[in-house]
């Protein structure tokens, strides 16, 4: 093989070595009371407009989480593309044995005829003193011919095996560092979302950032009241599944850890890290990133929706949550924040996914 094939497979060989029972919120879900509003301080009367400030940390925050579900998406691209080429340099290092042990047997051949006298099986069967020998010269000949043919074309196969084998692994690496590019990318996005909103916070007084929160449970309540205005909560009296009571029961146990994106546990999550991981240990894998959980799982009406059921937020689907009943849910939120328990309607839903089946349902 050239130097470029055996660069590449080296490199293979470089990457082989390389490579609580369901929970309920209480009925503050259900008759959300916003929370007084503070009078303000001299910060704030010197014309601070807060809610500008709070909208504003919404959209830095919501384009950072489409930033960490590009992120996510490219992560895991690049664990399957990784995979493939371990997989693909696997079979890289067989087929090099198998082709030298075909090598070999085809140089034994060789030096059996040597050994011959150099003369062809033909020559030697033509030689033969006896009608016998004639006989079975004649048979070797025929099984040698047959055990050359195989031999040649069993060498012939296992180089294109290789060279297919070789190609495949360039695609595959190159597909692989176009995914390393997307995830340094949308990580930059993420850093630079987040440093902003941050730059905003710290610039804030202490009674500044304490209204700033009231603005953002005024914000979250007034969302909910309105969800449960709709009398929507009469309507959803789903039982969990067993998968799904399993599902909560991990989530729920997650509350109080921060929130980290990119992260899937087990000391931090980002809101689809923590979906993902609670299904996985309800036994049922789904996809890590709130967008593919919305394109890929079953899609279920809202007033049908379950304890166990995943609700996407915002047009975008940038966001996702798990419903626990009783008009709740358990999320991580974002930057700053850890896993909690919210209202369901708190957020504008695009949606409901369930990854399980309806079966089992009690």
């Amino acid at each position: 093989m050239g130097t470029g094939k055996r660069g590449l497979i080296a490199t293979a060989l470089a990457v082989v070595c390389a490579v609580t029972v369901l929970a309920a919120p209480g009925t503050a879900f259900a008759n959300p009371t916003p929370s007084p509003t503070p009078s303000a301080g001299p910060a704030l009367a010197a014309g601070k407009d807060l809610e500008a400030v709070r909208q504003k940390l919404d959209k830095l925050y919501r384009a950072a989480g489409r930033a960490t579900d590009e992120y996510n998406a490219a992560e895991e691209k690049a664990d399957k593309q990784s995979a493939e080429v371990v997989e693909l340099a696997k079979k890289i290092v067989k087929g090099q044995e198998k082709l030298r042990k075909l090598k070999d047997r085809a140089g034994a051949a060789a030096a059996a005829q040597y050994r011959g006298g150099g003369l062809p099986p033909e020559a030697h069967l033509v030689l033969s003193d006896t009608p016998q020998d004639f006989l079975d010269g004649a048979g070797r000949v025929r099984e040698g011919h047959h055990a050359t043919k195989g031999l040649l074309g069993e060498l012939t196969r296992t180089q294109e095996d290789l060279e297919q084998y070789a190609k495949d692994a360039s695609a595959q690496w190159k597909k692989l560092e176009a995914g390393r590019k997307a995830k340094a990318a949308a990580q930059k996005k993420i850093e630079k979302q987040i440093a902003q909103a941050e730059k905003l916070e710290s610039a804030l007084q202490k009674e500044e950032q304490e209204r700033l929160a009231e603005l953002e449970k005024e914000a979250a309540n007034k969302a909910q009241t309105a969800w449960l205005d709709s009398g929507i909560l009469d309507e959803i009296d789903g039982k969990a599944s067993e998968q799904g009571k399993k599902a909560v029961q991990y989530a729920t146990a997650q509350i109080g850890k921060p929130y980290q994106w990119g992260a899937e546990g087990p000391k931090t999550y980002d809101c689809s890290g923590l979906t993902s991981q609670a299904w996985i240990s309800a036994g049922r894998g789904i996809p890590r990133t709130s967008q593919e959980q919305w394109k890929r799982l079953r899609h279920i009406a809202v007033q049908d929706m379950r304890p166990g059921d995943l609700i996407i937020y915002f047009g975008d689907a940038s966001h996702v949550a798990m419903y626990i009943g009783d008009g709740a849910m358990v999320h991580a939120p974002r930057p700053g924040r850890t896993v909690t328990i919210a209202g369901a309607g708190s957020m504008p839903i695009l949606g409901v996914v369930r990854p399980d089946p309806d079966t089992g349902a009690n």
